[in-house]
C-alpha cells in the first residue's frame, strides 16, 4: 500500500467556514484536484451551502474561486496515510493534518464542518477545546448512500449560519 497525501488547504483570510474531508479518494488523486469522482455529491452540497446553485457546472479552479468569494475553505483532516482504494475504512497509519495551526491562521474563522465520520472523529480530536462551531455532516461520497441528496443538503445548509455577518 503506498502512502497517500492531501492536498494543501483551499483557504483565505476571509475563511468563516471550513469544510475538512478525510482523504482524498482515488479519483481525486489522479486528478490533482478535490472532489473530482463524478458520483461525490460535495460540489452540489457546497453549491447548497454558497447559494451557488451552477457550482458543479463550473471549471474546477472557478469552483475554488466561488467558494473562497462566499468564506467557505477545504481542506482534509488527515495530513497522509496508508490506504488500498478510496474507502475510509482501508485507510492505514494515518497522519493527522494540523489543525489547530491552519485555524490559528485564518482570524474570521467560526465554524468546521466535517464531511463525513472520519472526518469528525479525527477532526473533533485535534480541534477539542477550540472556540469555533464544530459540525458533523453527512459525507458527501457516493459510498455514503444512506441519505438522499436532498436529505444531505438539507444537514449541510446549517452551514449557512457562520457565512453571514457576525452577530
Amino acid at each position: 500500500m503506498t502512502r497517500k497525501a492531501a492536498f494543501p488547504p483551499v483557504v483565505s483570510p476571509h475563511t468563516r467556514v471550513l469544510i475538512l474531508g478525510s482523504l482524498p479518494g482515488e479519483a481525486s488523486l489522479a486528478a490533482g484536484r478535490y472532489y473530482a469522482h463524478p458520483r461525490n455529491q460535495f460540489w452540489h452540497l457546497a453549491g447548497a451551502v454558497s447559494d451557488q446553485a451552477d457550482l458543479p457546472a463550473l471549471p474546477y479552479e472557478a469552483r475554488l474561486e466561488a467558494l473562497l468569494a462566499a468564506g467557505i475553505g477545504l481542506w482534509d483532516t488527515i495530513a497522509s496515510a496508508r490506504r488500498a482504494g478510496s474507502l475510509d475504512a482501508a485507510i492505514r497509519e494515518a497522519e493527522a493534518a494540523p489543525l489547530r495551526d491552519l485555524a490559528a491562521t485564518l482570524p474570521a474563522l467560526r465554524a468546521i464542518g466535517f464531511n463525513g465520520a472520519t472526518s469528525a472523529r479525527i477532526g473533533r480530536r485535534a480541534l477539542a477545546g477550540a472556540d469555533l462551531a464544530l459540525i458533523d455532516l453527512p459525507s458527501s461520497s457516493p459510498a455514503h448512500a444512506a441519505l438522499s441528496l436532498a436529505e444531505k443538503r438539507a444537514k449541510w445548509t446549517v452551514l449557512r449560519d457562520f457565512l453571514g455577518p457576525e452577530t
